[in-house]
């Protein structure tokens, strides 16, 4: 835990960074998203959105954008596994309780889109390994390059030196190359994780969510995280709000994470304080463990409320509506 990179958000400097501020009740539509990386994504979905597009529309297309980016950090230009392969976890779920999801993936760009096809044309909710890869095929998804990136290259060789499996607090951040939370990846030759998770509140008032990942890095090959299960990463319910999270999956699978964070709507709960009660769960089954890892909750309200929690400082979420296109600080709960 002894990071000296950790972000201080304080001193940044950045005109678009801000606290955790509610937007008004009513206001659609909305895009909120994961990370500052969220940026790039929500103007991909608000391009649907604005035009009075299907919520499901613009998650998909704001996931897309994050997966067609080949150096780094999301999708094939992710990091590997242990044996030099990256492998690719998807969900997307909509207003009616539809939902798909991928994990395992390889040698596909786009498997939010694959995810999005398992719900359109299965009775199944997730594939996975070959058979996902098998599907995608079969649906006109062409196979690509198992290459490495060039970034994703150099992070595996500085990996195998110590071959340790130790993840980065807030990595998400870190690597934004030419953002605002650039410095550093590599520092201590540890691995990482990456995850985009958005949310969207369209103009007839349904909400739909999407995630996608490359999952931690340097896993063991076959490992899978929250990040494509239904009710642990993303989690929507058209009648409360939706959630989607960040981080470590184990910790967040442990207590279906995000399903919990609705529920805690539900009984009335803010999203922010939906959030914190989630955070709150996982610190309480092992406060020692929590010290030194990271999770983050998302989420959304029926009337357009959103609100952000995490285990540790780092965890920030991008927010784009009519009225604001800014990056926002989450609160969060550990101080080390």
């Amino acid at each position: 835990m002894n990071r000296k990179n950790f972000l201080k958000l304080s001193s940044l400097g950045f005109s678009s960074l801000a606290l955790p501020s509610f937007t008004k009740a009513g206001q659609k539509p909305i895009v909120i998203a994961t990370w500052d990386s969220g940026m790039a994504v929500n103007a991909a979905a608000w391009e649907i959105l604005a035009a009075n597009g299907r919520s499901l529309d613009a998650v998909e297309a704001g996931a897309l954008k994050i997966e067609d980016t080949i150096d780094c950090c999301v999708g094939l230009g992710g990091y590997p596994d242990r044996d030099g392969i990256v492998t690719l976890d998807a969900c997307i779920m909509d207003e009616h309780a539809n939902c798909g999801a991928v994990a395992g993936l390889e040698q596909i760009k786009h498997p939010i889109s694959v995810a999005r096809k398992v719900m359109e044309k299965t009775p199944h909710i997730m594939l996975v390994g070959n058979g996902a890869q098998q599907f995608a095929v079969e649906n006109g998804f062409p196979k690509v390059s198992s290459t490495l990136s060039p970034e994703a290259t150099a992070a595996y060789k500085e990996w195998l030196v110590k071959s340790e499996y130790k993840p980065i607090l807030n990595i998400e951040n870190k690597k934004q190359n030419n953002g605002p939370f650039a410095p550093n990846f590599f520092d201590d030759g540890s691995a990482n994780h990456d995850t985009m998770g958005l949310l969207a509140l369209d103009m007839a008032g349904n909400l739909s969510g999407a995630v996608t990942t490359s999952g931690m890095a340097f896993k063991i090959h076959g490992r899978v995280g929250d990040s494509s299960i239904i009710g642990a990463g993303l989690f929507v319910d058209n009648e409360v709000g939706a959630a989607t999270s960040s981080g470590v999956g184990e910790e967040v699978i442990r207590i279906c994470g995000t399903h919990l964070v609705v529920e805690f709507m539900r009984q009335g709960l803010s999203p922010e304080l939906a959030c914190k009660k989630a955070i709150e769960r996982i610190v309480k089954k092992d406060p020692e463990k929590a010290k030194s890892l990271q999770v983050g909750f998302l989420a959304i309200n029926k009337k357009g409320v959103y609100g952000a929690y995490s285990i540790q400082k780092g965890f920030v979420f991008s927010v784009k509506s009519g009225h604001e296109n800014r990056v926002h600080a989450s609160k969060y709960l550990v101080s080390v």
